[in-house]
C-alpha cells in the first residue's frame, strides 16, 4: 500500500525516489508549495462513478470544493502541527528533550 502511494505521488511529480541502499523518497517541491488537496488528488484513484449526470456533476462539484478547501492547508503547515503535538522524550536525569521523530 505504501509503495503504491509513493508511486502515485511520484507520477504526480510530488516526490522523487531513488533505489538502492542509500535510496528513499523526498519531496520534489518545498512542503510550503504542496497542499493537502494535491496529495489527496494524487492518491485518490477512481472517484465515485455514477450513471446519472445530475448526481455525478453534483458530486464532482463537492469533490472539487473539498480539494480547494484541503489546499488551504499546506504540507508544511500540517507537519508543523504534527510536530507541535509530538510527545516529548525524557532523559535519564528528568530533563525533557525533543522527540527523535523526523519528517
Amino acid at each position: 500500500m505504501v509503495r503504491r502511494c509513493f508511486l502515485l505521488l511520484h507520477k504526480q511529480g510530488l516526490i522523487e525516489q531513488r533505489k538502492g541502499p542509500h535510496g528513499g523518497a523526498k519531496l520534489k517541491l518545498p512542503a510550503k508549495q504542496i497542499g493537502l488537496g494535491d496529495v489527496y488528488v494524487a492518491t485518490e484513484g477512481d472517484w465515485l462513478v455514477l450513471d446519472d449526470p445530475t448526481i455525478a456533476s453534483l458530486l464532482k462539484r463537492v469533490r472539487d470544493e473539498g480539494v480547494l478547501a484541503m489546499n488551504e492547508t499546506t504540507l508544511a503547515q500540517m507537519l508543523k502541527r504534527i510536530k507541535k503535538k509530538a510527545p516529548v522524550a525524557h532523559t535519564g536525569n528528568g530533563a525533557a528533550k525533543p522527540s527523535a521523530r523526523k519528517s
